[in-house]
Parts: C-alpha cells; sequence; structure tokens
C-alpha cells in the first residue's frame, strides 16, 4: 500500500516593503540655495518643491518653507545693500565732479597753518572734514584759517557738548587775536571750525582748525589785522574790546529761571570785562583826540557795570532780567563807534550791532558776542 504524498501548499504570499515617503530634492535646493548663492532662485525652487510634494506626497514641506522664507529674507537684505551701494556710488561721483570745479591744492588738514587760505568742494564750509584746497589768498577763497592747534585731553572722548564749548571759546579767541579790529571784517565773514569727531577722536585726531569762512561771497585777500599790523595803542583797546565782547556772548544757553547760578556767574564775569574797559578808558582821558569819544564811551560803561553788578546780586529770575535789561541799555554803538574813529580803527557798524546802531534798546539775547556768526564744522564728524 503506497503513501499519498503531502498535499501541495502554496508559498507565503511575498511580504510588501513599506518605506518613507523620499525628500524632495528642490526643498533642499531651496534653502541651499537661498542661503550660499541666489536668494531669488531660492524662492523659486521653494515653490516647485511644494508643488511637487503635494502631487508625489514627498517629504520636504517645512523645508521647503524655510527655503523660501530665508531666501525672501535673504533677497530683501540684497536689496537694501545694492541699494545703499548705489547711494554711495552716485555720491561718490557727484562729489567726484564736485572736486575738478575746485581750485587750489589738496592739502592735508594738519599741513595748513594760520594764515592759509583754501577752498572746499561746494563751498560746504559745514562739511565733516572736507577736503581742503590750499590757495593764494589772493585769489578768490572760501575760507582763511586763524589758528591750527592741537586740543588737550585723554583717551576719552570729553563728549559732543563739552568739545564745542572749548572749540569755539579758542576760535572766537584765534579770531580776535587774527583780526583784532572785528568791525573791519566783511558782513559775509563767519567763524567756522573743524575738530575731531567721536570716531576720530579714539584714533588720536586732536587737530583744530579755526577758520573765517567767507564762502557766502567772492572773496580775495587776507583778512589778517593781527598785533603786528597796528600801533600798541590801537593793540591795547582792541583786547580790551575784544574781551569784553567774549564775556558779552558768555550767556548761558539755558533759561534764567533754568540756570540763575550760572546767570550770575555770567553777570560778574561781565563786570570783571567791563571794569577793565573802564580803566582804560580812564587812562586816556587826557589824550586831546581820545578825551571827549572816551569820556562819553566811559560814562555808558560805568552805568552798564552798576546793572550787571545788580544782576549778579540778583535772587530771583525777573530781578535779574531787570538789571539785564538795563545794564544792556547802558551802552549804545554809537559811543562805541565815534571811539573807534578816534582811535583810527573802523567805523561801519557791524549787521550782528546795528539794530542798536541809533542807540535804542538792543535785545541782549541777539548779541553774538562776536564779530561774526557761530558755525560748527566738523564734530564735527566733526562738531
Amino acid at each position: 500500500m503506497s503513501t499519498p504524498p503531502p498535499p501541495h501548499w502554496p508559498p507565503p504570499p511575498a511580504r510588501q516593503e513599506y518605506g518613507e515617503p523620499a525628500l524632495n530634492g528642490f526643498a533642499l535646493a531651496s534653502l541651499l540655495v537661498g542661503l550660499l548663492c541666489l536668494p531669488p532662485l531660492g524662492v523659486l525652487f521653494g515653490i516647485v518643491a511644494l508643488v511637487q510634494i503635494a502631487r508625489k506626497g514627498e517629504r520636504g514641506k517645512a523645508l521647503a518653507i524655510t527655503g523660501m522664507v530665508v531666501s525672501l529674507a535673504m533677497t530683501a537684505a540684497l536689496v537694501l545693500v545694492a541699494d545703499r551701494a548705489g547711494e554711495r556710488l552716485f555720491h561718490r561721483l557727484d562729489t567726484l565732479e564736485q572736486y575738478q570745479d575746485v581750485e587750489g591744492e589738496l592739502t592735508a588738514m594738519d599741513d595748513m597753518r594760520a594764515g592759509d587760505c583754501f577752498n572746499v568742494p561746494g563751498g560746504d564750509l559745514l562739511a565733516e572734514r572736507p577736503f581742503i584746497y590750499k590757495i593764494a589768498c589772493a585769489e578768490p577763497h572760501e575760507g582763511e584759517v586763524t589758528s591750527s592747534t592741537r586740543l588737550a585731553g585723554g583717551a576719552a572722548f570729553p563728549g559732543d557738548p563739552e568739545l564745542r564749548r572749548t572749540s569755539v571759546d579758542a576760535c572766537w579767541k584765534a579770531q580776535d587775536a587774527y583780526a583784532m579790529d572785528s568791525w573791519a571784517l566783511p558782513s559775509y565773514a563767519e567763524m567756522f571750525y573743524f575738530g575731531p569727531s567721536h570716531e576720530s577722536w579714539s584714533g588720536g585726531d586732536r587737530r583744530l582748525l579755526c577758520v573765517i569762512g567767507t564762502a557766502e561771497q567772492e572773496h580775495r585777500g587776507s583778512l589778517r589785522k593781527d598785533a603786528t599790523m597796528l600801533t600798541p595803542e590801537q593793540v591795547a583797546f582792541l583786547r580790551v574790546m575784544n574781551e569784553v565782547d567774549l564775556a558779552l556772548g558768555g550767556e548761558p544757553e539755558e533759561e534764567i529761571d533754568e540756570a540763575l547760578p550760572r546767570y550770575l556767574e555770567w553777570a560778574g564775569a561781565v563786570d570783571r570785562a567791563l571794569g577793565v574797559e573802564a580803566g582804560l578808558l580812564d587812562g586816556v582821558r587826557e589824550r586831546p583826540e581820545l578825551a571827549g569819544p572816551a569820556g562819553a564811551q566811559l560814562k555808558e560803561v560805568e552805568a552798564a557795570r552798576a546793572g550787571w553788578r545788580r544782576a549778579a546780586r540778583a535772587t530771583r529770575p525777573a530781578e535779574f532780567q531787570a538789571a539785564w535789561d538795563e545794564a544792556s541799555a547802558a551802552l549804545s554803538v554809537d559811543a562805541e563807534k565815534a571811539l573807534r574813529g578816534a582811535y583810527g580803527l573802523a567805523t561801519t557798524v557791524p549787521e550782528w550791532l546795528a539794530g542798536q546802531s541809533d542807540g535804542s534798546d538792543g535785545d541782549p539775547e541777539d548779541s553774538d558776542g562776536g564779530s561774526a556768526g557761530d558755525s560748527d564744522g566738523a564734530s564735527p564728524s566733526a562738531l
């Protein structure tokens, strides 16, 4: 008896392998291209990746979105950088065009000295550390150096307000020594200075260049009229008068009710300066050619001193203002004009004093305390 064969069992079905969907290549390319080379292309790759992922069920949707965001941000940054670079390029092209019209020889600021005349691109004396083109003073020029010095100071920047005060004070004194007869300056002459900026100070820059600017009108010739070009009597008189102008110009910047103690100190300084003037005038009253004008000026100076002394003792802002007004009204431009004529000096009343030329009360707050307007050059940075 034979044994039947075993039944035939079919083989088990093949087990199907299930794996993760493939990563979309455009999603990865979107991020890499956006970061490394062409951000606009990265945006395009991101869009293509999202379309393919939705159709094929591939992975990388978050990566594609990230690539698009990064590419958009990088594109915006590139546009901003290109815009700024274009502005600088066009500015340089404009500046180069200006340079072609500047007369003179390009000279380093450190090489300029008192008595040198110069031009600047576009006649802009308010530019921060401008390029200076030295030229003979007999030729048309826009600036004349009254002083070139180095400021004292440590490594720490003194601050813009302190640097400005120091520079303005130094340059008014330099101008008064360089062009002592302030009434002889043309109406368009102004005081400018070029000093260190916060950034250049840290690099060791301490140069302060004081300048008489004449850019408003075409000007030829030097404005120098220092002690070597005047008589001893004229020099003595102008030194005293310029010190008075400087004292009067030292008015605090704050309102009286905000800084009364500083105003009291200022009034005392003006009184002392006028006291020196009174001593000079009293000493020349015996000279026939000066007796009349000096006596008239002395009478006004003494009246003004009385007002300034009352101002220096004031306890309330209103009291100070009243004494200040009285002291200012005591001095007339006409008396000073006559005295300057007696000394053989200029008698054309400057514009900054013209409002008082009729002997009327002037607004004390309108006085510059100097021969020309105070303008800031560099801070420049510059102040």
